[in-house]
C-alpha cells in the first residue's frame, strides 16, 4: 500500500477539495483522483462519495480515516529523528504580518523552542511587499505573508482563515443563523481593511446595494475593529483567528452573512527557492500539528447551518521545499 496514497485520501478529508489537496502536494488533481482511485481498490471499498459541492466520507472511509492519520504520525515521526541529527542554525530570523504576529506566532514559537531549543528567534513584523524585500535581501530566513509569487522565492499554503461578521453577543444578530447584505445597511459598520482580493469583493458586494452600509469607523488593524466592535460601536467583519478568544468567552458572536460564506484569508509560508533548511520544515510541521490537533480552530460557524465553512489549510510538513513529483 503506497503510503502518499493514504496521504492523499488524509488530506482530502482535512480541505474536503480534491483541488485544494492537488495545491498542498503539489500534484495535478486528476494525480489525487487516480491516488484514491487506487487505494480505493486495495481496500475493496468506496472511501468518498459527492454530496452537492461537498466531499465526504463514506462510513468505511470513516472507519479507515483514525488508522490512515496514525500511519502518517508514525511516517512523521520518524522523519523528525532525522532531521534532528541536521545542523540547525543558531538564530532563525522570521518576518510576519501583524496579523500573524498577533494570533499565529504565539502559537508556533513554544513548540518551535521544544523541538529546537538552541534556536533563538528574532521576529519582526511588516507588510508582505516589505518582508519580500528582506527575504530577497537575505535579511530575514523565513515570512508568514500573503501568497506571492517569484521565481527566487518558494510558497507553501499554510493558513486559511475565515472571515464573518462579528457583532457583540446582545445584538439582535446574535440570535439569527444567517442574515442577508441588505441588512447590514441598518447598522454602522466596523470595516477591517487589509488590503486583500476578498475585502474587495465585500466592498463589490456593497457596492451592488440600493443604499451602502454606514461605515463609522475605516481601520487598517483588526485589534482596533475588535475592540470597537467590542465596545458596540458597529459590527464588522473579522479573520476568525483574531477573534477567537472572544468567541470562546461569549463576548462575541459569528453571524453567517449569506452572501458571503466563502471568504477566507489566506497565509503562506515563504522562503528564498534555494534555502532547503531543516527549521524551514520543522515550522510546518508544527503546524500541521496545531492542525490535527485543534489547537487552531477551523470556521466558528462550523455546525451552525448554511454552507460549509472554509477550513483551516494544513500544508504537507515538507512542502516548504518544494519537492519535485
Amino acid at each position: 500500500m503506497n503510503i502518499e496514497n493514504i496521504e492523499s485520501f488524509v488530506y482530502i478529508n482535512h480541505y474536503g477539495s480534491f483541488n485544494k489537496t492537488a495545491e498542498a502536494l503539489f500534484l495535478s488533481q486528476p494525480s489525487v483522483t487516480a491516488r484514491i482511485q487506487t487505494l480505493e481498490r486495495e481496500l475493496g471499498c468506496r472511501l468518498f462519495d459527492r454530496i452537492g459541492k461537498q466531499i465526504v466520507l463514506t462510513e468505511e472511509g470513516r472507519k479507515f480515516l483514525p488508522y490512515a492519520q496514525e500511519m502518517l504520525k508514525t511516517l512523521q515521526k520518524g522523519r523528525q529523528h532525522i532531521r534532528r541529527s541536521e545542523k540547525l542554525p543558531q538564530e532563525l530570523r522570521i518576518g510576519s504580518t501583524i496579523s500573524v504576529s498577533n494570533y499565529l506566532i504565539p502559537e508556533l514559537l513554544p513548540r518551535l523552542h521544544e523541538r529546537c531549543p538552541g534556536v533563538h528567534v528574532k521576529l519582526s513584523t511588516g507588510g508582505t511587499e516589505e518582508l519580500v524585500k528582506r527575504l530577497l535581501a537575505g535579511e530575514i530566513d523565513v515570512a508568514f505573508i500573503r501568497k506571492v509569487m517569484h521565481p527566487s522565492l518558494r510558497t507553501a499554503a499554510f493558513y486559511e482563515d475565515p472571515i464573518h461578521l462579528y457583532v457583540p453577543s446582545n445584538h439582535p444578530f446574535a440570535r439569527e443563523e444567517s442574515v442577508s447584505v441588505e441588512a447590514l445597511q441598518e447598522h454602522k459598520l466596523v470595516f477591517f481593511e487589509c488590503g486583500t482580493l476578498d475585502w474587495l469583493r465585500i466592498h463589490r458586494a456593497f457596492e451592488a446595494l440600493d443604499s451602502p452600509p454606514d461605515i463609522a469607523f475605516h481601520v487598517d488593524n483588526s485589534e482596533t475593529a475588535k475592540k470597537l466592535i467590542l465596545r458596540g460601536t458597529g459590527i464588522g467583519f473579522l479573520p476568525a483567528v483574531c477573534a477567537r478568544e472572544e468567541v470562546r468567552d461569549g463576548r462575541l458572536t459569528p453571524v453567517r452573512v449569506r452572501e458571503l460564506s466563502e471568504f477566507a484569508l489566506q497565509t503562506s509560508l515563504v522562503a528564498l527557492r534555494q534555502d532547503d533548511s531543516a527549521i524551514a520544515r520543522e515550522l510546518a510541521a508544527i503546524f500541521g500539528d496545531l492542525v490535527r490537533e485543534g489547537g487552531l480552530a477551523s470556521s466558528p460557524l462550523k455546525g451552525r447551518s448554511g454552507p460549509e465553512p472554509l477550513r483551516a489549510a494544513e500544508d504537507r510538513p515538507e512542502a516548504v521545499s518544494a519537492p519535485s513529483r
